[in-house]
């Protein structure tokens, strides 16, 4: 895949960029260029947790099940990301695997 301009620039070039791709549902965009953020920083929060939410918007649900995972294993208390899981799995039909955490996401402030 080649590089396009959005992709250029500092970790905080990007992050912003991908932020604003994101607001205006240019989702694909968005994902990719924070696909490249989680590769630099793996342990980051907060990038991985926009790149499920692109994941999700554009209904590439496995990948974003993958990035909700993956966040509640850095961080388990991260309840958007608990909620997410939940309604991602209710988004594929795996209903009976979403209502733990859905539960979960409600008994932590949701």
């Amino acid at each position: 895949m080649n590089e396009t301009y959005y992709e250029f620039g500092t970790a905080a070039d990007r992050w912003d960029r991908a932020q604003l791709f994101f607001d205006s549902k240019e989702y694909m965009t968005a994902a990719r260029i924070l696909s490249g953020l989680v590769e630099e920083a793996p342990e980051q929060v907060a990038p991985r947790l926009l790149l499920a939410r692109s994941y999700y918007h554009s209904a590439r649900l496995g990948r974003a099940e993958t990035e909700l995972r993956a966040v509640l294993e850095l961080n388990p208390a991260e309840y958007y990301a608990r909620l997410m899981l939940g309604r991602t799995l209710e988004r594929q039909g795996r209903a009976a695997e979403a209502a733990p955490h859905l539960r979960m996401a409600e008994a932590m402030g949701g």
